[in-house]
């Protein structure tokens, strides 16, 4: 169990608990970042440990201020994410004390020559720089609503991805993320309200996309293709299912097929956070990935 931090000015840093990640997820949705519908439930059993608490005591009572994950996957690579301060609190300093205490304690959960990923607002990304992570690119919220443009002919089945052996999707999956994540997959590919395709060739998988329900319309992440016509039948499939509702696509613009894919469907890019690492980058195959997963939990 990790240990509260307590600092002689009241502030503690703390394990979260499962009921104020709902609280957070609030304040998030109060911000603006829309997120899922049940986010707070499928991150939580992602890695329990992996969220922190900020609390002040004031007027004799504990108030939570702030959280955010740490997200471990494996002991090679964990993500930072869901960082957080109550807008009455901001500018307080306890962003920086929480962020700070963040990054060293997923530190303490990793191998020393791990690496760690975030997405964190340009405006703050010489900050973050200062705290040891380096720039890799940036990756684009393109929002849009949903249609199909039109029968694909692109070779391959269309398949639902909850159908096709859960190894096959994890292995999939592994060749475009830095770690293996099936406990986090198994509940991301089978949210209620959301949509999990596959596309094979010849019984092989060769792209996937997955949507969930939010706040305001519908997420799409991961989506993951061998090239940028798989890539486009299955938001051209994901489009038919969602016609006429708000879709958000977070694109890494290290993929420029990706991007132009966006544009072609009419979205335009409503927000965007820089892609950056504390350790060894990790050497993923951009040009297939057409979407990332979340800001989130990466």
């Amino acid at each position: 169990m990790v240990r509260a931090v307590t600092s002689p000015d009241h502030l503690t840093l703390r394990p979260l608990r499962r009921d104020e990640l709902d609280i957070l997820v609030e304040w998030a949705a109060e911000e603006g970042w829309n997120p899922g519908r049940d986010d707070a439930e499928v991150f939580w059993e992602a890695d329990p440990q992996g969220f922190v608490a900020a609390e002040i005591e004031r007027n004799g009572r504990a108030e939570l201020a702030g959280g955010g994950s740490i997200v471990r996957y494996g002991r090679r690579y964990g993500f930072m994410g869901f960082f957080i301060v109550r807008r009455d609190l901001r500018g307080s300093g306890i962003g920086t004390r929480l962020w700070f205490h963040r990054r060293d304690l997923l530190r303490s959960r990793l191998d020393p020559d791990a690496a760690i990923e975030m997405d964190g607002v340009f405006a703050m990304q010489a900050w973050y720089a200062r705290g040891g992570f380096a720039f890799q690119h940036r990756d684009l919220r393109f929002e849009g609503l949903a249609s199909a443009d039109g029968a694909t002919a692109v070779e391959g089945d269309l398949v639902d991805l909850q159908r096709l052996p859960f190894e096959q999707v994890t292995a999939f999956d592994r060749q475009h993320f830095p770690a293996d994540r099936p406990s986090f997959l198994s509940r991301w590919i089978a949210r209620p309200g959301g949509h999990s395709l596959g596309w094979t060739r010849s019984g092989i998988l060769v792209g996937m996309a997955v949507s969930r329900p939010c706040r305001r319309g519908h997420k799409v992440g991961p989506l993951l293709a061998f090239d940028g016509e798989i890539a486009a039948s299955l938001l051209n499939e994901l489009g038919r299912r969602l016609a006429g509702e708000p879709i958000q696509l977070d694109v890494p613009e290290a993929n420029r097929a990706a991007v132009e894919l966006a544009k072609r469907r009419g979205m335009r890019e409503v927000f965007g956070c820089a892609k950056m690492t504390f350790g060894p980058p990790p050497q993923l195959p951009w040009a297939r990935i057409f979407g990332v997963t979340t800001f989130e939990l990466g």
